[in-house]
C-alpha cells in the first residue's frame, strides 16, 4: 500500500539522514520514479523534505522534524519477541538489550504487552553447545563500539592453531553466525575477517577510520564465505556402516546413500565428504567393527596400518606397565 511505503521512506530517511533516490527504490524494491512522486506527495502534505542536488545529491528531512514510530502489529511484536536478546551470548549486550526491550514493553498497549509476555514464557535460547561449548564474546562490547564510532582497533588476536600477535584494524561491521560473531576490518592487506571469540585483548583508537566508499558487508561476507568453502580440501569416501551409525553420520557429516536398499545384513553403504582423509581415518577408526571402507583404496589402507600399528602396541605392552 501507497501510505506504508510513504511510511517507510520517512523512516527511512529519518534513519540515514540523506538518501539518493536509487538507494531508496533499491530498498523498498520501486522505480526511482516512484520515490521521486513519493517525495512529492510528502512535501505536498508539508513534511519539510528536500531535493539535494549534485554528484552527493538526493533527498533529506529538515533535521529538526520527526515522526512518531508506529505501533508494532501482532506479527511484527511476534517476530520481534523471538529474536530474543539472550541470543547475542554476551551478558553485557543482552543486559543492555533486555533493558530497551522493557522499554518498549512499558510502551506498548494492555493487550500487546499481554501477547508479549505470553511469547517470552515460550520461547527460551540457550546458547550453550551440547557438549558445553560457548563462545567467549567478552571483547564483543569493544568491538561492537569500535565499529560504531567508525575509530580503529588495537587487538591480539590468536587465529586457531597459531600464536598471537597484534593487529591494528579499521572495523567495517560485525556478523553473526550461529553462535560465533565475526568482525569484518580493513586491514594493510585488504579485507580481512576475524572471529571476535579469538580477540583476547582490544583497545579503542583515537584515529578515525576511513570507510571504503560503497562498502557492501552483506556482499563481502557472502562472496569471502563461498571463497572459503570453495577453498577447503574436500574427500570422498564409500563407507559401509551398521544401521545405527549410518543414522549418526547422517546427523553431521554430508552424507548420500550410495545405495537406495541396505544389504543382506541390513548395513548401509554411504557416500561421506570429509575435510581431509585425515579425518576420514580418524572416524573409521572410531566406528571400529561398525564400518568397512569400500572406497578410495589409499583410506582402506591407512585405516589398516593404523590397526596393525595399534594390534603391535597392545600386544608388545607390557602389563605391568
Amino acid at each position: 500500500m501507497r501510505a506504508d511505503r510513504l511510511l517507510s521512506e520517512l523512516l527511512l530517511l529519518q534513519a540515514h539522514g540523506r538518501m539518493t533516490g536509487r538507494e531508496l527504490a533499491q530498498r523498498l524494491e520501486v522505480s526511482e520514479r516512484t520515490v521521486h512522486r513519493d517525495m512529492e506527495a510528502l512535501s505536498a502534505a508539508r513534511v519539510p523534505i528536500y531535493a539535494l542536488r549534485g554528484a552527493r545529491g538526493g533527498w533529506q528531512l529538515d533535521e529538526d522534524w520527526r515522526t512518531q514510530v508506529p505501533g508494532l502489529d501482532e506479527a511484527e511484536l511476534r517476530a520481534f519477541l523471538m529474536a530474543q536478546p539472550r541470543i547475542i551470548g554476551n551478558p553485557r549486550l543482552a543486559a543492555a538489550a533486555e533493558r530497551a526491550l522493557g522499554k518498549l514493553m512499558a510502551a506498548l498497549p494492555e493487550s500487546l504487552r499481554e501477547q508479549a509476555a505470553s511469547v517470552r514464557q515460550r520461547l527460551y535460547v540457550d546458547t550453550a553447545g551440547w557438549r558445553g561449548t560457548t563462545e567467549n564474546l567478552a571483547m564483543l562490547p569493544i568491538v561492537q563500539e569500535a565499529v560504531a564510532r567508525d575509530r580503529k582497533l588495537a587487538m591480539q588476536y590468536k587465529p586457531s592453531g597459531q600464536e598471537r600477535g597484534e593487529r591494528i584494524v579499521e572495523p567495517l561491521g560485525l556478523v553473526a553466525k550461529g553462535n560465533a560473531w565475526y568482525l569484518v576490518a580493513n586491514t594493510p592487506n585488504g579485507f580481512r575477517t576475524y572471529r571476535v571469540s579469538r580477540i583476547e585483548e582490544a583497545k579503542l583508537l583515537d584515529q578515525a577510520c576511513q570507510r571504503p566508499a560503497n562498502f557492501d558487508l552483506a556482499g563481502y561476507w557472502q562472496t569471502s564465505t563461498k571463497q572459503f568453502q570453495d577453498g577447503w580440501r574436500r574427500h570422498s569416501a564409500t563407507l559401509r556402516v551398521d544401521p545405527r551409525s549410518a543414522e549418526w553420520l547422517k546427523t553431521w557429516q554430508s552424507v548420500s546413500p550410495a545405495s537406495d536398499m541396505p544389504d543382506a545384513d541390513g548395513w548401509i553403504t554411504l557416500n561421506v565428504q570429509f575435510d581431509h582423509e585425515g579425518e576420514a581415518c580418524f572416524l573409521v577408526m572410531g566406528l571400529g567393527s561398525r564400518v568397512e571402507v569400500i572406497a578410495p583404496l589409499s583410506l582402506r589402507e591407512r585405516v589398516a596400518a593404523e590397526a596393525q600399528k595399534m594390534i603391535e602396541r597392545y600386544r608388545d605392552a607390557n602389563p605391568d606397565r
